[in-house]
């Protein structure tokens, strides 16, 4: 009998916006439980896990509002620390893979979180998308918007969406 394709899980994982780096968010750290728990189980080499790390660009490039930019190497050094920054977060999802014998893969993009996540599952043809959700209110939504929800809309394969639980909710909703 012919050994098929692992299945090919694409998950979409950002930074925690509370602890702090390298630490993943709430809904990113959820999503990737609740998928070992519920869905791969036991079957770990009929899984394979493609985490992606979208980093958002900052606008006009001053994030630091208490660093001073005196030469060109300030903004590579500031380029070096948000990609270092990302492959720590991948780092914890990949490491936590390896312990239970899961096959990943990890990379970085930049751009619009939603827009990149739809177009990565296009180039790369996942067999589903699993991503976070933070479960916001209607009207937190209209202010923050949704990644979630953008991609059940329009990333070319099934989505789910895990809400972090309720026991999980900062303070600030909003915050991850």
């Amino acid at each position: 009998m012919e050994e098929s394709e692992p299945t090919r899980i694409l998950m979409g994982v950002n930074e925690s916006t509370i602890k702090g780096y390298p630490n993943p968010s709430i809904s990113s750290k959820g999503a990737f439980e609740w998928t070992i728990n519920k869905i791969v189980r036991s079957s770990t080499t009929g899984f394979k896990l493609l985490f992606l790390h979208v980093q958002v660009p900052d606008e006009d490039g001053f994030d630091d509002m208490d660093s001073i930019y005196a030469s060109p190497d300030d903004f590579k050094n500031m380029k070096q620390r948000d990609r270092t920054r990302g492959l720590h977060l991948l780092e914890y999802f990949v490491s936590r893979c390896h312990q239970i014998g899961v096959s990943c893969e990890a990379w970085i993009r930049r751009g619009d979180p939603k827009e990149v996540i739809c177009h990565e599952v296009a180039r790369v043809r996942p067999d589903f998308l699993v991503v976070g959700c933070r479960g916001l209110g209607p009207f937190q939504r209209v202010f923050v918007g949704t990644v979630s929800e953008f991609c059940v809309k329009h990333a070319e394969c099934p989505v789910i969406t895990i809400k972090r639980r309720a026991d999980e909710t900062p303070q600030d909703p909003v915050d991850d």
